[in-house]
């Protein structure tokens, strides 16, 4: 397996507290992936080191397969979002992103059809003359995103894509996300567990400065072997209200025949069904595996 992003036993302190705490990860090729941690984990220095913001104290980052991030190397191939990205208030989304996409080495043909293509991804192609003081917090935010979209980056970092974005707005932002699937390698921290797990494949749990957990979505919430099945009462005799199925790895069934012959046996039981979800919730998994409240 190939990974476009690796951090092996990094550290950053600020004075006695570490942010991060020897955290090492690893992002698969074409990967969404979603970077999941509460507040304090360490998340935001994280997206900074990785980006050049900050440089880390001890340990290696390696963006794909070419070093720590570099202005050069990576010129053109890394998209960035910060977490609190400012604008300069005078220029419009469109000045600003060509300005952008020639700092990327784009000509001035290129950047310009990349700066439309990457306002109409993100809705804004209607107002891309105005002043960017004009445009309210959801737009503003969109133009940043914008940003980390121009032209061709390989790997791109998103530290809350949606926010501020209304529910339009963030599902047609997770279209084009989604369209990016195999394609490009896409980072995302985010508090909304719900949305990462409709997204993404590949998720990074981390805590303290650490990684807890990583892997495939469905291996991380079990959608790759076990189903839950919720009964609507009166419940056959002997059955509870949640029937779960679980395959072990070894099991030659394929989790849709099983789940198949036990919905027909609970049937023939006379059982009502209310519900049949793969695996648990993104957002189970994650209060199970942290340690913080």
């Amino acid at each position: 397996m190939k990974f476009a992003l690796t951090m092996n036993k990094v550290q950053k302190r600020y004075g006695k507290v570490f942010a991060l705490d020897g955290l090492s990860l690893s992002v698969p090729t074409g990967a969404i992936c979603a970077f999941v941690g509460p507040n304090g984990a360490g998340k935001t220095t994280t997206m900074a080191v990785l980006s050049g913001f900050i440089q880390p104290d001890v340990g290696e980052v390696d963006l794909l397969g070419l070093g720590p991030f570099d202005p050069e190397r990576h010129q053109g191939r890394v998209g960035v979002l910060p977490q609190d990205a400012e604008l300069p208030l005078a220029s419009s989304p469109r000045q600003l992103l060509r300005a952008w996409g020639a700092l990327q080495g784009l000509s001035r043909a290129d950047a310009a059809a990349a700066t439309d293509r990457v306002l109409r991804d993100v809705l804004l192609f209607d107002r891309a003359d105005i002043p960017i003081r004009a445009l309210s917090h959801g737009m503003r935010r969109r133009v940043t995103v914008a940003s980390a979209l121009l032209g061709d980056p390989e790997l791109i970092l998103l530290d809350e894509p949606t926010s501020g974005l209304d529910p339009v707005q963030a599902q047609h932002l997770r279209d084009v996300l989604g369209a990016l699937r195999g394609r490009k390698t896409v980072l995302i921290s985010s508090h909304n567990l719900l949305e990462l797990e409709t997204l993404c494949d590949h998720v990074v749990f981390v805590d303290h400065g650490r990684c807890v957990r990583a892997g495939p979505m469905t291996a991380i919430t079990g959608a790759d072997r076990e189903v839950r099945i919720q009964l609507c009462p009166p419940f056959p005799e002997g059955r509870p209200e949640w029937v779960q199925l679980r395959l072990e790895r070894d099991d030659p069934r394929s989790l849709e025949g099983a789940t198949t012959a036990l919905l027909q046996e609970l049937i023939a039981e006379g059982a009502l069904i209310r519900e049949v979800r793969r695996g648990e919730s993104l957002e189970r998994k994650y209060l199970s595996e942290t340690a913080s409240p």
